[in-house]
């Protein structure tokens, strides 16, 4: 078992930053694959950004790129999120996901957070 615990949302202003937290414990080794995802309402939960424990690979999806960055602190067993340029578009609860391998796709994790909302004022 892997638990998740994300920190860090709340409420920013567009253009503005914030970063995110996500703190795991348990077998982790088990579960090398950590992704951040999130839901807008009314939406489908959509992949934002996955990286890989071990070799640090990153993956990110077209609609961020260039203004968030995942990464890892492997002796703090936790994954960053700093996003930055943040629109009102961006508004959603962002989870954090854990399982073998870093991907896009939701299915492929088998762990997740509870999540934390983030709110882009215009």
């Amino acid at each position: 078992q892997v638990q998740l615990v994300e920190s860090g949302g709340g409420l920013v202003q567009a253009g503005g930053s914030l970063r995110l937290s996500c703190a795991a414990s348990g077998r982790t080794f088990s579960s090398p694959g950590m992704g951040w995802f999130r839901q807008a309402p009314g939406k489908e939960r959509e992949f934002v950004a996955a990286i890989n424990w071990s070799r640090g690979r990153t993956y990110y999806a077209d609609s961020v790129k260039g203004r968030f960055t995942i990464s890892r602190d492997n002796a703090k067993n936790t994954v960053y999120l700093q996003m930055s340029s943040l629109k009102p578009e961006d508004t959603a609860v962002y989870f954090c996901a854990a399982g073998p391998a870093a991907t896009m796709w939701v299915l492929g994790y088998d762990y997740w957070g509870q999540g934390t909302q983030v709110t882009v004022s215009s």
